[in-house]
């Protein structure tokens, strides 16, 4: 599993892009796989930048595996930020327009519908959430 530590700041996100852009090429993703899977890693990361240390930065871990039975990228982040699961709340609902819309939720619902597992846990002080993509598309 490879690893990426940095400051959660949002003049980092390119450092992240790049970092999961390698492995999403050494593991072979075609370019629709690789174009969902940066979409969700930019909104997972800029949400953990702008809400999970409200008061000040702290460090975002970002470490991504691939797998070959079946073929798949995981992507994990890791925060010891406030802790919160955004698979809790509700899906934001489409259908009404934007301005009857509440704000916030379109962003996770985003990242739910482009991958194929989205899990989060609390473990020893730390926000993890988990994508998973699998490779055949």
């Amino acid at each position: 599993m490879k690893e990426l530590v940095l400051q959660a700041s949002a003049d980092r996100l390119e450092e992240v892009q790049e970092f999961v852009r390698g492995e999403l090429e050494a593991a072979g993703c075609s370019l629709k796989v690789m174009s969902q899977v940066e979409i969700a890693v930019e909104e997972i990361y800029v949400n953990i930048v702008h809400y999970a240390y409200p008061s000040g930065g702290g460090e975002a871990v970002i470490r991504c595996e691939a797998g070959s039975e079946p073929p798949k990228i995981a992507i994990q982040f890791l925060d010891a930020g406030t802790p919160f699961d955004p698979l809790e709340k509700e899906d934001a609902d489409i259908s009404l327009s934007a301005e009857e819309r509440s704000i916030g939720g379109l962003g996770i619902l985003m990242v739910k519908k482009l991958m194929d597992e989205v899990t989060y846990s609390y473990e020893d002080g730390k926000n993890v959430l988990t994508i998973v993509k699998y490779l055949q598309g």
